[in-house]
């Protein structure tokens, strides 16, 4: 079976990694990166470009194409891809308006009493910021649009807050994506992350996930993609999970049904879990990145007939099976992340902690030049590990992480810290 992974992030590498395990599975990155070369090919390309994306599945007659990131499905290509004829894993333009537009989604939540945070909406910046500075109190400003997890800003004073409108809307740092802004009461309590994946009439829940989204230890500094995750988290107890699956999961998929918007691929629910009960932060129409890499290698056997199964709309009686206990995932990110950074940095010691028991290295921001892999983008690799426990997966992928080196090298530390307990 020939599958076309579109991307080139740390979540591609870990889909191809998996599905690659496969007997008689070839996989081709579109663009891919470093790690998805070492187990296929690579072909260079814009995966938001629709056009191109199906004429290379034609060309390399692909039986299946896994589309990973938010901005190609927001842009249709598994719209174009499933008019082609190509089975395509992730959901079409429309239900992936579900993280395209955060003010559509929270607009979403209202009609289906989803669980969520008050909201109010502005395109003004002037009317934003006067809205900061009546309420005085600590606040959520987002930017409606695609902003590459980095749109959002936890402000704790009106002018942490008034500075984020600034950024967003008249600064422009996040382009056409900043044209409104979303601001949200703000919730404390531990956020997670939940998967499913939906084959537009029901849905298969996956293992919770707790992502580490501010760039330093003790979740200082700013928003980025991710520094690292880890499963499962220990505040999502059974309990935990059924509410979830109640008062969340269900009403979205069913919601999107009822709209006309039925969902197939993988959807990802940002929670904030407050006293035990889920509150939804955002919805994310693709598996998480880092998320996705402690989930895949948490997975025992094929994932592959759930992919497929999604893709065509019957996943059937399909249910997930979790072999390792734990995971732990820590991102290697280049010097400067999440803002300016240098690229073309070579990269040493990846065959070394590659080698390590219960170690896999997934490639994100890094490519070849001749017979070296260098960096290529601000979160370079995603050292991920399972274990028994949090505890020693923490253990095997920092031992993995201090293996390697490149010049800028940055970190955290204390990933799965809520859980850890050394």
């Amino acid at each position: 079976m020939r599958i076309l992974i579109v991307g080139g992030g740390a979540r591609e590498h870990a889909l191809a990694w998996r599905l690659s395990h496969d007997p008689g599975v070839e996989v081709i990155g579109a663009p891919g990166n470093a790690g998805t070369a070492a187990i296929g090919r690579n072909v260079e390309l814009d995966p938001t470009d629709a056009n191109r994306v199906v004429a290379l599945a034609k060309q390399e007659s692909a039986d299946l194409a896994v589309v990973g990131p938010e901005a190609p499905l927001v842009a249709g290509v598994v719209d174009a891809l499933r008019a082609n004829g190509i089975d395509a894993f992730g959901p079409d333009r429309n239900a992936a308006q579900l993280e395209g537009s955060k003010i559509f989604s929270k607009e979403f939540m209202a009609r289906h009493d989803i669980p969520t945070a008050g909201f109010r909406v502005f395109d003004d910046p002037d009317a934003a910021t006067r809205y900061i500075e009546e309420a005085s109190r600590p606040l959520v400003v987002k930017a409606d649009g695609l902003a590459a997890g980095k749109g959002v800003i936890v402000a704790s004073t009106a002018a942490e807050a008034v500075a984020g409108v600034d950024r967003i809307m008249r600064e422009r740092a996040f382009g056409d994506a900043g044209d409104r802004v979303l601001i949200e009461e703000c919730l404390v309590g531990q956020e997670v992350s939940y998967h499913v994946v939906a084959d537009g009439k029901r849905f298969i829940p996956l293992a919770p996930a707790q992502d580490h989204k501010r760039a330093y230890d003790g979740d200082e500094g700013p928003n980025t993609g991710g520094m690292g995750a880890y499963s499962p988290p220990p505040v999502v107890t059974p309990e935990v999970e059924q509410k979830i699956l109640d008062r969340v999961i269900d009403p979205t998929l069913q919601g999107m049904a009822v709209e006309g918007r039925p969902f197939r691929g993988a959807l990802f629910v940002g929670l904030m879990i407050v006293e035990g009960e889920p509150w939804v932060l955002e919805y994310n129409v693709r598996f998480g990145d880092p998320e996705c890499q402690t989930l895949v290698t948490r997975w025992a056997g094929s994932i592959l007939p759930i992919v497929v199964g999604s893709a065509r709309g019957d996943l059937g009686d399909l249910r997930p099976r979790w072999e390792a206990p734990a995971s732990l995932c820590v991102v290697l990110a280049s010097g400067g992340y999440p803002g300016s950074y240098e690229k073309g940095k070579p990269i040493t010691g990846l065959e070394e902690a590659d080698a390590l028991s219960n170690v896999t290295v997934f490639h994100a921001g890094t490519r070849l030049e001749r017979d070296t892999v260098v960096t290529s983008g601000g979160r370079v690799l995603s050292v991920t590990a399972i274990g028994a426990d949090i505890d020693q997966a923490a253990a095997r992928a920092y031992e993995a992480a201090d293996m390697i080196d490149f010049e800028g090298k940055h970190l955290r530390r204390d990933i799965g810290w809520r859980a850890r307990t050394r």
